[in-house]
């Protein structure tokens, strides 16, 4: 079984795959001041309800946005699973080409994100990943990676209205019953609910012009679906996106090694 890592800033998934085919996912908190003992005791005292033992792990890949956690989980794996991990990076084959200024600039994560939406949806297609930051990711017909937007995540914006104001307070986000709220909790709830969809809406129409054409827009991330529901601009929901990108990586690592991500030249 391959065990896939995905290292957010706020939350790390653990995929479990067997034989290419989706097993079971797992969560837990990122903080960076767990060691890699305390990260094993988490993880393998949960496997066993997903009917998963530890010597069932004979591969793993990790994904990671928080580099001090990356040694941390390469010693995971060895220590405890007796394997080096993949680490997502330089010289790791995606099957993506990065169109950046400078392509290592670009998180490893948007970059499995970006390698998953093309094998699945194909391209164009647009990956909108709301997480801690929302991310907006563009992939071309031809699966090039071309770049995107990051806004501040939903949980973020929302607060920072409770932290940096006086009054407001801090809100369960759910959906308002009308962008016209009558009273503060409302009120805050339609703007960062409506005011997130109309994000959405918005930078999708510029990215499809600047783009030249429509792409299909798949939302992953824990408010995907929240945002989702309000919209017909998202196309798709895939809550395990990055943890399926890391999966079809370890493949094309582990049957044709060595090829690494290019620049796209001018």
């Amino acid at each position: 079984m391959l065990l896939a890592i995905d290292v957010g800033n706020s939350q790390i998934a653990f995929g479990i795959f067997e034989d290419g085919q989706f097993r079971a996912s797992l969560f837990t908190a990122t903080s960076i001041h767990r060691t890699a003992d305390e990260y094993a005791s988490l993880l393998f005292n949960l496997l066993p309800y997903h009917d998963v033992e530890k010597g069932d792990i004979t591969e793993a890949i990790i994904c990671s946005v928080v580099p001090p956690l990356v040694p941390v989980f390469q010693e995971l794996c060895q220590r405890y699973l007796g394997i080096a991990p993949l680490v997502v990076g330089p010289g790791v084959k995606t099957g993506v080409r990065i169109c950046l200024d400078n392509p290592r600039e670009a998180g490893p994560d948007r970059i499995v994100n970006a390698a998953a939406a093309y094998r699945l949806y194909g391209g164009p297609a647009i990956v909108i990943d709301m997480g801690t930051a929302t991310t907006f990711d563009v992939i071309s017909k031809q699966g090039d990676y071309l770049g995107g937007a990051i806004a501040p995540g939903v949980e973020m914006a929302t607060e920072a209205l409770y932290t940096r104001t006086a009054r407001l307070p801090r809100i369960e986000l759910t959906r308002p019953p009308h962008a016209l709220g009558k009273n503060t909790v409302s009120a805050m709830q339609s703007g960062v609910i409506f005011g997130y969809t109309a994000l959405v809406e918005g930078l999708v129409a510029r990215l499809e012009k600047e783009l030249g054409e429509k792409a299909t827009v798949i939302a992953t991330g824990g408010w995907a679906d929240v945002i989702a529901r309000e919209t017909p601009v998202i196309r798709e929901v895939n809550k395990h996106l990055t943890l399926v990108g890391l999966e079809l990586v370890h493949e094309m690592n582990k049957h044709q090694p060595g090829v690494k991500e290019e620049r796209k030249e001018d």
